[in-house]
């Protein structure tokens, strides 16, 4: 289970891709630390709040249409109103590491993440299994512990690596490719924001 969210193609690894490619490999750990304290808070809430996550699942629509009006907010901007980069501004991009830029991406990382109903359903349906898996334990508490430990921390890896892949390919970027890796992106967030609308009320969610 663990293995297919790393893996599967959601908004969350394009927008993993572009901050690591377009403003640098550090501010692209800070959009995955985001991600992944967005998936710690869900799984909190899944396992030792349960009234704060019927309450949130009540909404689940609402959520849901707000996470796509985000999305979407972010595609219509990156497709028609961000302006093409310059190489200078390339390299500036590259050494803006100060607080404000890093805890922006960080917070951009948590909120796309926790706006994704699918992700609370996700992590719901794993604590569900590993809440029966557990109860054959001889320590169940200690055994959710690491079974959820090791799952967000293979998570976590999976998209750090992520950001170092991608950033293996910024050196050969030129102005140009980034302004189409930005309407690319803008592109796809567009699609997944109507995706997720489309899944809020149809009841096919998708995850990350």
């Amino acid at each position: 289970m663990v293995l297919i969210l790393s893996i599967s193609v959601g908004p969350i690894i394009f927008a993993i891709i572009r901050q690591s490619v377009i403003n640098g490999h550090k501010n692209g750990l800070f959009f995955v630390l985001g991600v992944s304290v967005s998936d710690i808070t869900v799984v909190v809430i899944c396992n030792f709040f349960s009234a704060l996550f019927e309450s949130a699942m009540a909404h689940e629509k609402i959520i849901g249409v707000v996470g796509s009006i985000f999305l979407f907010a972010i595609g219509i901007y990156n497709l028609f109103f961000k302006k093409p980069i310059t190489a200078n501004e390339m390299m500036r991009a590259e050494n803006k590491q100060t607080s404000s830029a890093l805890l922006s991406s960080f917070f951009s990382g948590y909120l796309m993440n926790i706006l994704n109903p699918g992700v609370f359903i996700f992590w719901f349906a794993a604590s569900a299994t590993l809440m029966t898996t557990s109860q054959t334990s001889d320590h169940p508490v200690r055994y959710r512990l690491t079974a959820f430990a090791v799952c967000l921390i293979f998570v976590l890896a999976f998209d750090i690596l992520k950001v170092f892949l991608s950033g293996k390919i910024r050196n050969r970027l030129t102005p140009h490719n980034v302004h189409l890796i930005n309407r690319l992106s803008g592109f796809i967030m567009v699609v997944f924001a109507i995706i997720l609308v489309i899944g809020v009320f149809s009841g096919k969610l998708p995850t990350h």
